[in-house]
């Protein structure tokens, strides 16, 4: 007979240990399928769907700053060929008619060319302020998520988001100046 080695070194477990270690392996192994793992896929799935409504709102917003710089752009063409039409007709009564016209089509088409600039960046800037409002919170939300506490009331995570949104601010102005 040969003699048991698990009685003389002391780093081979007994059987008993072996069984008992597995088992416990597997209840482990079970729990942890059962449990946590559908627990972070759910924290993962939730997250995506922030993440994804977020980016419609944004792509939304675009598209509805894009429509209403499109309408006054129409509108910008529609005051220049009426301003043109002002000023044919000025030719046609005369110079000193003309000199009147001209001035008064010029003042007109400043005027709604200053008016639409206004309103187009008025728009803008409301768009960006929103934007920036709901990325700001989306993003102290899902910061505040990741880090398991709440960073809603914390002036330096709005700051930190504010910083963040200037700086892409202008790596995009940075990246419209080089396109021209």
């Amino acid at each position: 007979m040969l003699p048991s080695l698990a009685g003389e070194i002391p780093l081979i477990p007994a059987i008993p240990e072996l069984i008992a270690g597995f088992v416990l392996f597997l209840i482990v192994w079970y729990a942890i399928a059962k449990f946590v793992v559908p627990k972070f896929e759910e924290t993962y799935a939730e997250r995506t769907a922030v993440i994804q409504g977020g980016i419609e709102r944004a792509e939304k917003a675009q598209a509805d700053a894009a429509t209403a710089l499109n309408d006054y752009n129409a509108q910008l063409a529609t005051a220049r060929e009426e301003a043109a039409r002002i000023r044919e007709e000025a030719k046609s009564q005369g110079t000193s008619i003309l000199a009147e016209m001209r001035a008064q089509a010029q003042e007109e088409s400043a005027r709604l060319l200053a008016h639409a600039k206004a309103q187009i960046e008025a728009e803008r800037s409301l768009a960006v302020q929103q934007l920036r409002t709901e990325v700001g919170g989306l993003a102290t939300t899902l910061a505040g998520r990741i880090v398991g506490e709440s960073l809603d009331d914390d002036d330096r995570a709005r700051r930190t988001v504010d910083r963040f949104i200037a700086d892409l601010e202008s790596q995009a102005e940075q990246a419209s100046g080089h396109k021209v």
